[in-house]
Formats: C-alpha cells, structure tokens, sequence
C-alpha cells in the first residue's frame, strides 16, 4: 500500500514541482527572515518555556480553566475527543445553530469534527482558503500551516469551478471568487469555531495567528465562539509568547510577522448589542501521556510551524498525502503514534531517511529523528521482528560469521563486478541497480590490508574504527587515512575484534543487537592504549561518541562498560576533523601540484550531528585544491543506509537531484567525508555515465602528501 502510494506521489510532477518550488524558496527566505536574530537563543527561550508546560501540565491547565474563566469564558476540559466533539454538537443544537464557520484549525482536524457535524445536519465551512479548497475536494491537508500547497491553480480552479461554479485559473480572480463566496458563509453563520496558536495560563487568554482575517470574522460575527485547544499550546507566563511571536510566522512561511494576531480573553459584543458566548474547550487526547514519557515529551515543545516539513528532502518529493495522517511529516509521525496509536505510524515511520535537517531549523528545538527511532524500538518491541530480520540480524551480531559471509561474497559477486562497481543484479534484486551502481566487495578487506602496512613506531598512537563500508568495500580510505596520520607522526592500531557500529540494527528499532555490537566495539577498542579514536564514516562517529552509551544504558550492561565507553567517547575524533587539526598544526604538509578544482557534498552526520562542514574544505584548499560550491550541499543524497533499499524510489529521486546540482558546478571531482554518501553519489554518477570523480576526502589529500 505505502509503495504504491509513493509511486503515485513521486509520478505526480505538478505535486514534486510546488513542494520543491516552496522549498527552494523557503530556504532563502528563512534565512533572511532571521538576519539580525539569534534563532538559538529565541528557540531555547521557546523550549524552556514549553518543556515548563510539560512537567508542570496539571498545575497550568488548572490556572488556565481559573483564569479564563474569570474573564467570563466558559471552560471544558477533557482527554476524549468523543467529548469534544459531543459538546460542540450539543452547543450546536441548544442555540438551533444550522451554518458554522471555522478557522484554521488542527485541532478539529485531529479529531474530525467537520464529519460529525455534517452527520448531525449541520453545514461546516472552512474559511481559511487553503482548508476551503481542499474541503471542496474532499481532501486532507497535506501541510499543517499551507493544507492546499500540492494543488496547482489550474488544480483549485477545477475544484472550485466543479463544486461551485466556473472561475478561470487565474490567481487575483480566484482570491475574489472566494472572498466573495466565503462571505456570504460568515455572514450566515450562527457559530465559528477556532483554534488556537498559544493559550497563556496566567490571563486565560488565547492567541491566534493568521493572514487572511478569516480568524477574526469568525471569532465576531456568529454569536457563538467556540475555540478548541490542545493542551500542548498552553504557556505559563504572558512573557512566554514573545519568542513564539517571533519564531512562529518566521519558520512557518519566512515572513516577519503574521498579519494578524489576536489575542482573545473575553467574550466579544455582538454586532447587534446582544453578548457573545465564548467556549474554550481545553483538549488532551493523549497529550498528558507525552508530558509524563521522558523521551517524548519534548514533543510538546512543537509551535506547530512545520518548518520541519519546509526543509525534509523526503516530503518535499511525496507530500503530507503518503508521509502522514492528519499531522504530516517527521514531526506528524510523532504525534500520529500518540493520537491515534503507535501502530497507525507504522507504514509513515519508516519514511523519515534520519538526514536530521529538521533538527537545526525547528524553533522547539525537537529531535525529531531521535524520536522516530524511539518509535522503530518500541514497534519492534511490540509487535516483534519478522523471520526475515530475526536472521539478517542473527548473522550481524555474530562478528565471524558476519565477516565470513562478506568475504565468501566478494568471491561470488564476480559474474556481476566490472572495475570494481556492480551494475545490474538479477530477478527481484536487480531494483537495487536501477538508481545506481552498487560498490563490488573488495578482494582484500582493509583488515588484511592493514596487516601488511608498515608504519614508524610513535609514541602517539590511534585506533582506527574502520566501520563495514571502509573495511569492506573501500579499503582505500583506511589506507589514506594510515598515511596521513602517519605522516602527522601517529602510529595507527587496528583491533581484529572491532565489528559493525551497529546503525542498520539502530536504525531498524532492533536495540538488543545495536547494543551487541557497541559492547563489542568497546571492548575491541579501548584493548589497546591510545590517544585517539578515529573513523572516517561520520555515521560511526556519531555511534561511537554519542550511541554506544546510550545503547548499552538501555540494554542495562554494567556501570563498568558504561564507564568504558564513556572513556571511549572521548577519545573519538571524526578523521575530517582530526586531519584538519594536523594540517594546521604543520604536522601534515602537501606537494606543490597543478590546482584542480572540486565540489563538496556534506554528509547528513557530518553536519548537523557533528557540526562539522568547514574543516574538510579547508583541508582540501590546504593540499591545493579550489572549491566550487554546489547547490545544496548540505542535503541528504539519498543515501541513508538501509533507507536506499528499502525505499529505492524516494533515494533515487534524491540522488538525481543531488546529481544535477554536481553537474552544475562542471567540476569533475566530487570530495565528501561518508563512505556511504561516496556509495550512494558515485554508483549515481557511474550509471548516468558521467565522467566525473567521486572520492572520499582522505584519498584525495593522501595522494597529495609529501
């Protein structure tokens, strides 16, 4: 089911066209939006007041039915959504209410309220444009804050002229179609209903942003205001708004400010004299739940911006339609699993490709990723592992056998290898190759390889962690990296005994063998004395200085291997990093040869969980090289480990992207710091036929030390 329905989104040029066309444009224009801004410190402010809310939920959501209801607000508080939806009707048929209109409001789409009143005969209009386009087709939203963005105006104009009368595809005349047509809708109406951006505690006041004054017509034309309200956008203090005011129109859709915003404590007077009834129904639907769930519950500190959604490569290709449920997205997983069940994130879940783009832009400060991967441990701890993976995962956490099976490989691969690559497989594989050429398994591992290296004696010594892909498929990079730091005059160790990070199991929710392989890994590298730990796969890195103590936690090992691995993070070093410290110590020096130049792709963990983009740039320029920069650097590939095997599709449709804006620069070398990402761009580039080179960074530079 979900593959047919990526297969659809990702043939639907219109809807990759307007993502995409959004996303390019909503990157620039964020970007200026905060100039002048410290975007850390107003996201911190932002997820120290939330998190405030979280721990202290009972306490605020009490001193918010208090204060508002001193305003004169009439106050229901519940965690059913059936209850929700059961006051509102029962409203509804008290004040004889026949026409509603509603603004934007997510709340109400959680729990589908528009549905339950229609059954009772009740007309609903949405008057947010968006949500009135994609009411009128019988639609979800597929975006939190832009519900309409898949749609084309040639698309809106067929809606509109089929479901209420013709209107050509032009945008000024559509707009007055709908003002026109929604007006007559709130002037009608004998209730609005609203949601709310920010509810404060200390006033009962509630806070609503919006663009179109569709917010306010509904808040003070019908005589009744019902507003419904996740517990989730409840702050303290009024103090507390200031940084959400400023972060929310800003990550939403990179304006300054929203054009309107109101802030609404009291009933409202009527146009005819008479007081308006003003209804706040304050909601949880499972949101208490997340507040008490230590890993989760920083899922409160959402503003719902979805800004998270503006910059994922993945949703950009297939939309909110196939990557969500009523919240959309990584952000829209997460919250899925909690309000309608874990299992209803089970097909969504495995969407998100864990490239971490979200993390640096979300004004929550959520890590989103973390939290997907949190949902992968718990739905295989639920619903158990399939036969499939029990054995594909037996054999990772048996480091011979593992070993074994890849070295018996190379052997067989031979029928389907040439110059190193493998470029179709046969029957049900041969997907696999469509996209790109796969890496052919090296005749001689880097662990053999190794063996026959002589090195100078040093007292500075490092332990290599050479991770599957290096060890296995690119023995080439641990041999550059042996000669830089021997050149730095590092003598490099290599315990046999070292095995996979364990990312594929981490990252398929399968923690009892992650977990193995940390404590394996620990105990391999810390068997010998030395002053650095170093990887050249960033992925590994990342396992090494922040995964393997978490992991073994988890798994409650002893407070001596915990301790042991807290000893071996902080020895851990990326090599990008490492090689860059020793260059600008002078302790590695380059020939004077002719300047050629590169482009640089940035490794998603690289990046944004390392923090690390200008070092291996400089090491580069060091050893007499010119960057060009693409477009894009800094986004996923398509890569993603097992994320390419599992969704070929989407990481093909990635990797051409990141192909085209490699061709852009017209370099013909290509330099990154991922083994995989080295996979993933040159098994791309080699089945396109392009003659260009793709290298790890530390092959480059080694070939260019004196």
């Amino acid at each position: 089911m979900i593959k047919e329905e990526i297969r659809k989104a990702l043939s639907n040029a219109n809807l990759g066209g307007a993502l995409t066309r959004f996303s390019e444009a909503y990157a620039v224009s964020r970007r200026k939006a905060y100039e002048g801004l410290d975007f850390e410190e107003i996201r911190e402010k932002i997820a120290s007041a939330k998190a405030y809310v979280a721990e202290h939920l009972d306490k605020v959501v009490q001193t918010f039915i208090k204060s508002a209801q001193a305003n004169g607000a009439k106050v229901f508080y519940t965690k059913s959504p059936d209850e929700v939806r059961n006051y509102i009707i029962e409203l509804a048929k008290k004040n004889n209410v026949k026409s509603i209109v509603k603004s934007k409001s997510m709340a109400t789409e959680e729990i589908h309220l528009n549905k339950y009143l229609r059954q009772e005969g009740i007309e609903v209009d949405e008057t947010d444009l968006g949500e009135w386009i994609i009411q009128l087709a019988g639609q979800r939203p597929s975006h939190m804050v832009l519900p309409a963005i898949h749609l084309t105006r040639y698309d809106v104009s067929d809606v509109f002229t089929k479901k209420v009368e013709p209107v050509e595809p032009d945008i000024a005349q559509m707009v007055k179609f709908a003002r026109k047509h929604l007006r007559r809708k709130f002037l009608a109406a004998d209730m609005g209903i609203t949601g709310a951006n920010i509810a404060i505690a200390e006033t009962g006041t509630i806070v609503i942003f919006t663009n179109e004054g569709n917010g306010r017509l509904t808040m003070t034309l019908p005589k009744i205001h019902v507003a419904v309200v996740g517990v989730e956008k409840l702050v303290a203090k009024m103090e507390d708004i200031f940084p959400i005011i400023k972060a929310l129109p800003r990550s939403a859709t990179a304006q300054l400010i929203t054009s309107y915003i109101s802030f609404v404590s009291r009933p409202y007077t009527h146009i005819d004299g008479s007081q308006k009834e003003f209804h706040i129904i304050l909601f949880d639907n499972n949101r208490s739940a997340i507040a008490k769930d230590p890993i989760f519950k920083q899922t409160l500190q959402c503003i719902r911006c979805a800004s998270c959604l503006n910059v994922c490569p993945v949703f950009r290709l297939i939309g909110g339609h196939v990557f969500g449920k009523v919240y959309t997205g990584g952000i829209g997983t997460i919250l899925t699993a909690w309000t309608e069940g874990l299992r209803a994130s089970k097909d969504i879940q495995g969407l998100c490709i864990q490239c971490g783009n979200c993390v640096k832009v979300c004004p929550g400060k959520i890590n989103i990723p973390e939290l997907i991967l949190e949902i992968r441990k718990r739905l295989a701890k639920e619903e158990g592992l399939s036969f499939k993976t029990k054995a594909i995962y037996s054999v990772v956490n048996n480091r011979k056998l593992f070993h074994s099976i890849l070295r018996a490989a190379s052997k067989l691969q031979k029928p389907f290898e040439s110059k190193g690559l493998i470029r179709h497989l046969p029957f049900f594989l041969s997907e696999l190759t469509q996209e790109r050429s796969l890496p052919a398994i090296a005749d001689v591992p880097f662990r053999d390889r190794f063996k026959k290296m002589k090195q100078p004696e040093s007292k500075i010594k490092a332990v290599f962690f050479a991770g599957c892909l290096i060890d296995f498929a690119y023995p080439e990079v641990g041999e550059a990296l042996v000669k830089l730091l021997n050149a730095a005059g590092i003598e490099v160790l290599f315990p046999d005994e070292q095995t996979c990070c364990g990312a594929p199991a981490r990252y398929s929710g399968v923690m009892d063998v992650a977990a193995n392989n940390s404590k394996q890994n620990v105990e391999a590298l810390l068997s010998v004395d030395a002053d650095y730990v170093v990887s050249a796969c960033p992925t590994c890195t990342v396992a090494l200085k922040k995964q393997f103590i978490k992991d073994i936690k988890e798994q409650n090992y002893n407070e001596k291997l915990i301790s042991s691995a807290q000893r071996l993070a902080e020895k851990v070093f990326d090599a990008s990093e490492l090689v860059n410290k020793l260059i600008k110590g002078g302790r590695i020096k380059f020939k004077e040869l002719p300047e050629i130049t590169f482009t640089y792709h940035d490794p998603c963990h690289l990046i944004r969980s390392l923090n690390i983009s200008q070092e291996p740039r400089e090491s580069l320029i060091s050893a007499g090289l010119k960057l060009v920069e693409m477009f894009e650097s800094d986004t996923c590939c398509g890569m993603g480990g097992s994320y390419s095997l599992k969704f070929p599709e989407i990481s093909g449709t990635i990797l051409r992207r990141k192909l085209e804006n490699i061709k852009k620069t017209e370099t013909k070398l290509v330099c990154t710091d991922c083994p995989g990402c080295v996979m993933q761009i040159r098994g791309g580039i080699d089945k396109e036929g392009l003659q260009i080179e793709v290298k790890h960074s530390l092959v480059v530079l080694a070939e260019r030390i004196k």
